[in-house]
């Protein structure tokens, strides 16, 4: 028998490998002999170098600006002339200093330092994970890490997406020359433009810690800012475009100056992953996330290696730490079977803080399961 675990993470319990591991483990407790290949898969977000690593890519730690300024060690991942840049590591939620939201002040300028490493060892296929970011900044703080130079009347701009709004220019002159010769892909799966009632303050800043009145400052902010921006000589005027709200505006940095193009996150992972290559010859797959809902069904990273094990032939079954899907739902995003480790500790505290090994347990179901059909 061959089992291909391609998980990504329970945020806050365990990474896509441990998740492999345990589940592993409880396979073999029912089939000793069962040939277990681990992939661990993310979405462009968190995980996402991790995910590079384990299938070949060299890790490269860097000391970058975090989201409020202090000095962070974050990772990205380099295999030839490609880097995987994670910007969560850089800008995420997660480097905030005592996890202090920043809404008005945080910026991505260890985004773009972290590219800029990159660029240090040669790379000129750069992708650029977003998610789990803390700034709404509109990318400017990535673009000045590159050398653009953003002014207001008193001099260079604050960091952090308020102070855009006192903008009076944009000089890209300075920008990176090294970019020219490179390609960006922006993987993620957010289609938010920049601004309006769907852009990246209204939609994603309350949940980095913004107010109603904090959502107006930073919609304020990013209009002045990209008003400026595509005035500019080679600059796309991609406000409006499928993405450019994602990361709290990176995105539309990304495709407007940067030149990128979107890519959904699963698939750009999965690419980096072969995948497809590992599913084949499979007899189960086996994916799964902290919490399977409706933003799972959204293109998240189970619903994309389902769709991979689908196109193979292959059944596919989920494991994550709770469900809110309904049994239509499950079978339709073509899964056999969802196994929350919810149904074995149903206390959401107790279940994270011992998630490795619960899904011990669900891995032995899930081979008893198997054993019996």
């Amino acid at each position: 028998m061959r089992v291909l675990i391609a998980s990504d993470k329970f945020k806050g319990s365990a990474t896509g490998a441990q998740v492999a591991a345990a589940v592993a483990r409880g396979i073999r407790t029912v089939f000793p002999d069962a040939v277990v290949d681990a992939a661990p898969v993310a979405d462009g977000g968190e995980g996402t170098v991790d995910a590079a690593v384990e299938s070949g890519f060299e890790a490269i730690d860097a000391m970058v600006t975090g989201p409020t300024g202090e000095p962070v060690s974050a990772r990205f991942a380099v295999r030839g002339a490609e880097a995987i840049i994670e910007m969560a590591a850089a800008s995420g939620l997660d480097a905030l200093p005592g996890g202090v939201k920043a809404p008005l002040t945080a910026t991505s300028r260890g985004t773009g330092e972290l590219i800029a490493a990159a660029l240090d060892h040669g790379c000129t296929s750069l992708v650029l994970g977003v998610g789990g970011s803390a700034n709404t900044d509109g990318g400017a703080g990535m673009l000045e890490a590159l050398g653009v130079v953003l002014r207001t009347d008193s001099g260079p701009v604050e960091p952090g997406g308020a102070a855009l709004a006192d903008l009076v220019s944009v000089d890209l002159s300075g920008l990176d020359h090294r970019l020219a010769a490179a390609t960006v892909v922006l993987a993620s799966d957010v289609d938010n433009p920049l601004l309006g009632d769907r852009g990246a303050a209204a939609v994603f800043a309350p949940q980095k810690g913004a107010s109603a009145d904090d959502v107006a400052v930073l919609e304020a902010g990013l209009r002045r800012f990209s008003e400026l921006l595509e005035q500019q000589p080679d600059v796309r005027a991609a406000a409006s475009d499928p993405g450019a709200g994602a990361a709290g505006g990176v995105g539309y940095a990304a495709l407007a100056v940067l030149g990128a193009r979107r890519e959904p996150g699963i698939d750009v992972v999965q690419r980096l992953t072969g995948l497809a290559e590992r599913i084949d010859g499979a007899d189960l797959v086996i994916t799964g996330e902290g919490s399977l809902d409706d933003q799972s069904l959204g293109g998240k990273t189970p619903l994309g290696v389902a769709a991979a094990a689908r196109a193979a032939g292959v059944p596919v079954v989920a494991v994550c730490g709770r469900s809110t899907l309904s049994a239509e739902q499950a079978d339709a995003a073509g899964f056999l079977r969802v196994y929350p480790l919810s149904e074995i500790e149903p206390d959401p505290e107790t279940s994270i803080a011992n998630a490795r090994v619960l899904l011990v347990e669900i891995g032995r179901r899930i081979a008893t399961d198997l054993a019996s059909s």
